[in-house]
């Protein structure tokens, strides 16, 4: 079973952009299905986007187009990048592994969108 360790959070202006790393332990990280989450203050947590093991991505209608996830198995790591930041996107964003009866969170990273 992995465990996964969220960097890249911060605060940024609208319009501005942050890359999110999920990096996970072990060495079957590349079998699983690796999402990544938000939840925004008082909000309910939501997936934004998530890769197959197989590197297939789906995007929420919400940041469609705005941002990008990838995954570099040979580094165990998973990567959101995100363009075009909006208030909307201030939450803190959770990285989620799946595989099997497999489901993992990492600890999450702040990431806050104000001018």
């Amino acid at each position: 079973q992995v465990q996964l360790a969220e960097s890249g959070g911060g605060s940024v202006q609208p319009g501005g952009s942050l890359r999110l790393s999920c990096e996970g332990s072990g060495n079957i990280f590349s079998l699983y299905f690796i999402a990544w989450y938000r939840q925004p203050p008082g909000k309910e947590r939501e997936m934004v986007a998530g890769i197959s093991s197989g590197g297939t991505p789906r995007y929420s209608d919400s940041v469609k187009g705005r941002f990008t996830i990838s995954r570099d198995n040979a580094k165990n790591t998973v990567f959101l990048q995100m363009n075009s930041l909006k208030p909307e996107d201030t939450a803190v964003y959770y990285c989620n592994a799946r595989w099997t009866d497999h489901n993992i969170w990492g600890q999450g990273t702040q990431v806050t969108v104000s001018s």
